[in-house]
């Protein structure tokens, strides 16, 4: 795996180890939101339409990456080497490229958070 590649993917993989603490940094902004009269408020909302972003730019990364490894196949095959499709390659990449808008979103929930918090 390149050394890039990898960097990103502990990279996201970080963002991912946030999600406890942002969850727990939410909880008191959720409550005061479900004693409140008015309903559902701000945090929520955002909470909810952070979540549906962050699945959709992933399902369309991992589907990006998918493709590219479909337009490789037989350039790879013709060349002799195993096609990344064959050999896991493939969904691995996808899957990593999948979890890099979550990790984003729960870093950047983290920071913002932490700054209310403060």
């Amino acid at each position: 795996m390149a050394r890039t590649t990898r960097r990103k993917s502990v990279s996201s993989a970080g963002g991912l180890m946030l999600a406890p603490a942002v969850i727990a940094m939410r909880m008191p902004l959720l409550l005061a939101e479900a004693n409140s009269k008015a309903g559902s408020g701000p945090e929520s909302a955002r909470m909810v339409s952070e979540k549906m972003a962050a699945m959709a730019a992933g399902a369309f990364a991992a589907q990006a990456s998918l493709m590219k490894a479909a337009f490789d196949f037989w350039p790879q095959a013709m060349s002799g080497r195993m096609p990344s499709l064959m050999t896991g390659e493939a969904q691995k990449r996808a899957l990593d490229a999948a979890s890099v808008p979550f990790g984003k979103a729960v870093s950047a929930n983290y920071r913002r958070l932490g700054r209310k918090a403060v």
